[in-house]
């Protein structure tokens, strides 16, 4: 019996001493050089694209491997991707070529171009309305048909999207418009912005994740560097928490009840979700500098490190315990 209790309290301790994301894997991309952007998976096939956007190409990685497979030339700084599976189509947007590209899944040609979309930058796929949706412009939702990319319309905003979310349950988009200052709710059955919400404890409000069972929505921020907690309902700050500075990508695990925010400044803030309105910084594990993009899927969190004197471009890879 005293053997028992030793053990359980050794086991106790050990996952105490636990960090939160532990490094599992480092990819690296060679001949990548400048900023690195979005990132999109192929959970099935084990494939991760990251938008080397100062590249001007989007890298293909194996996952299982843990190896790069190719490189993807001819884009003009591509910003957003997604993989849609059902599908077998990935959509690549660029800012500077103004367009967004649909390429064939397996072989990765391009199928289809989608012109005139001035700095197409985040995208996400509404798999449920079979919708792709592009921010781009001084402005504006392009909706897509996500098996052919044919255009179902705008959606007209206030400024330049930067990241938005999907929330299915209560059939809005939100979108951080940082140019004005707010949140824009978007209802994609009108195809208008049913209501905006104002962001007044900070500025360069850039990326953004979603709770949506406890409809809680997350900004970060980066002047000052701060994580603004929203509830979905009534569209109020309930909270705010200090992060790392230079942040472009954060993430919500609904599992461990999380938030991972990517912070250029060379960090991740792992912050620890004890009620919906109340956050605690759990842990900041270190990465490299103006690594400030990544992906959360499948227990793990990729984060793009660009290249820096001597050090290639890579992917690191977390696990979360």
């Amino acid at each position: 019996m005293k053997s028992l209790v030793i053990s359980l309290a050794v086991a106790a301790s050990s996952a105490a001493a636990q960090p939160p994301l532990e490094l599992m894997a480092t990819i690296p991309m060679p001949g990548v050089k400048g900023r690195i952007d979005h990132f999109a998976i192929d959970t099935k096939g084990h494939r991760l694209f990251v938008a080397a956007l100062g590249n001007d190409t989007v890298e293909v990685l194996d996952l299982a491997a843990g190896r790069h497979l190719r490189s993807l030339s001819g884009f003009g700084e591509p910003q957003g991707v997604a993989y849609l599976p059902e599908w077998n189509r990935l959509y690549v947007a660029s800012g500077t070529a103004n367009r967004v590209d649909v390429l064939d899944g397996t072989s990765l040609s391009p199928v289809k171009r989608v012109e005139r979309l001035d700095d197409a930058d985040n995208v996400r796929y509404d798999s449920a309305a079979r919708t792709v949706i592009i921010g781009y412009g001084r402005g504006a939702l392009r909706l897509l048909k996500a098996e052919s990319g044919a255009p179902l319309g705008d959606i007209k905003l206030a400024g330049h999207p930067e990241s938005f979310q999907l929330d299915a349950t209560a059939g809005r988009i939100y979108v951080n418009v940082p140019t004005a200052q707010h949140v824009a709710v978007v209802d994609p059955g009108k195809g208008a912005v049913i209501a905006t919400w104002p962001v007044r404890a900070a500025r360069s409000n850039f990326p953004m994740a979603l709770d949506a069972q406890q409809q809680r929505l997350f900004v970060g921020a980066r002047s000052p560097a701060l994580l603004l907690v929203y509830d979905t309902r009534s569209g109020n700050l309930v909270t705010k928490v200090s992060i790392g500075g230079d942040t472009d990508d954060l993430f919500y695990d609904a599992q461990r009840k999380r938030v991972y925010v990517v912070c250029g400044e060379g960090r991740v803030d792992v912050l620890r979700q004890d009620t919906a309105d109340r956050y605690v910084v759990e842990a900041s594990i270190p990465t490299a500098a103006r690594a400030r993009t990544g992906l959360f899927a499948d227990d793990r969190l990729y984060v793009a490190a660009p290249a820096q004197g001597s050090s290639p471009a890579r992917v690191l890879v977390y696990r979360a315990h």
